[in-house]
């Protein structure tokens, strides 16, 4: 390891990291303790100033470098949240910032990068590639490049969470931190393991970006070919050189997320916590039905909540069809008057709500069967799903399931 993470070091950028960071308090989750069954607390890093937690370990980094380093101007690359990050640091020290984003980058994060009054030039399709121009930049320009996570003084500055998690439950057990290129899971594993030993560290990836678990499983640092996720900050190739043999040392264990389950996850926490969590900072939510401990004291890290209204739009729509709160199908129906009325009336006594209808006349010279009926509806869920559909069917009427049209 080139530089140890040391207990002093994590408290001196807790003093630092203070001036710029909203309290970020554990929140109990009755529903989630229930649904996994272990005490659950939620760290709601997405409730920071910028939105993300990524401001502690650019702010950490920048405060520790020289006059000269800040006066050539900083450049980095991300996703967003270290974007932002770095950005506001900037500001802060009232030095220039070049940030590099990928072009699949959420707008929101984009324009408040921008916001902050940083450069933005959006290069490349990931992150690797977003980060290969920075690097090339930097050297061309002489600017002072601020990783985003493979920086052992930018992971003491994200460790310092776990500094916060620790104070505010020092009896944790479990600590469940998302993972894109490892910089967070760098600081809170190694800071975990400095305060209690007996602290299970889990790294949650997405399973089209699971970078460290491909690493982890080889005893070192390989780079996935593709990545493929809505998690947008944890879509990473290749995890961090010089942050890896600490995350080999300190993390536990890794469980890797499908897309899916993220979707699910942002309803849940919409709908029982009131927040916007976006997909990477959920890992850790969907983790918790994986977890093979019951009754154990377990923090899921909130990483961020810099979610597009758009994006947030379509996991909605996505997860309510997942859930069969919304869902499409068609019924053939003979060519004469009343029988659509009489297919809504069954829909209506049971309490369905029709969002769209679709009525063709000429799938079929058939008379009998000549009307092809296309229905999506809103539903409590898959049992009154189930009850519409059998009093339609129980009515003589053949329908079929079909992909739900939004």
């Amino acid at each position: 390891m080139k530089k140890m993470l040391t207990l002093e070091t994590f408290e001196q950028a807790s003093e630092i990291v203070r001036k710029v960071t909203n309290d970020t308090s554990l929140i109990y989750s009755d529903y989630f303790s229930s649904i996994s069954g272990n005490k659950v607390y939620l760290k709601p890093e997405n409730m920071q100033v910028t939105g993300a937690y990524k401001i502690r370990g650019a702010y950490y980094k920048i405060s520790t470098m020289s006059k000269e380093e800040r006066s050539r101007g900083l450049i980095t690359a991300s996703a967003g949240n270290h974007a932002q990050g770095v950005a506001y640091a900037a500001k802060k020290y009232g030095c220039k910032a070049t940030i590099v984003m990928p072009t699949t980058t959420p707008l929101i994060k984009v324009n408040r990068t921008r916001g902050y009054g940083a450069e933005v030039i959006l290069k490349g399709d990931v992150y690797d590639e977003s980060c290969q121009f920075a690097l090339e930049m930097a050297r061309e320009q002489g600017l002072t490049f601020v990783h985003p996570f493979d920086d052992p003084t930018v992971a003491t500055g994200q460790g310092t969470i776990m500094m916060e998690i620790f104070k505010d439950l020092p009896l944790v057990e479990y600590v469940l931190v998302p993972v894109g290129g490892g910089g967070l899971a760098t600081g809170v594993s190694t800071l975990a393991k400095l305060l209690n030993p007996n602290i299970k560290v889990i790294a949650v990836e997405p399973a089209g970006a699971a970078c460290l678990k491909a690493s982890m499983e080889q005893g070192k640092v390989v780079t996935l070919p593709t990545v493929s996720t809505i998690a947008d900050g944890t879509a990473v190739k290749t995890p961090g050189d010089q942050v890896f043999p600490y995350l080999m040392k300190n993390v536990d264990e890794i469980i890797t997320v499908e897309d899916d389950e993220l979707i699910v996850a942002f309803l849940d926490m919409v709908e029982n916590h009131k927040m916007i969590v976006e997909n990477s900072g959920l890992l850790t939510v969907a983790a918790l039905k994986h977890l093979k401990c019951r009754g154990k004291r377990v923090v899921s890290v909130l990483s961020g909540g810099n979610m597009d209204v758009i994006t947030m739009s379509s996991v909605v729509q996505h997860g309510l069809i997942q859930r069969d709160r919304i869902f499409t199908f068609s019924v053939m129906l003979p060519d004469k008057p009343g029988e659509l009325v009489r297919v809504a009336s069954l829909i209506a006594e049971n309490q369905g709500n029709v969002i769209r209808l679709d009525h063709n006349q000429f799938v079929s010279t058939n008379r009998n069967a000549a009307v092809k009926l296309t229905i999506t509806l809103e539903a409590f869920g898959t049992e009154h799903k189930e009850k519409i559909m059998r009093a339609v069917q129980d009515a003589g009427y053949v329908t079929s399931i079909e992909n739900a049209i939004l």
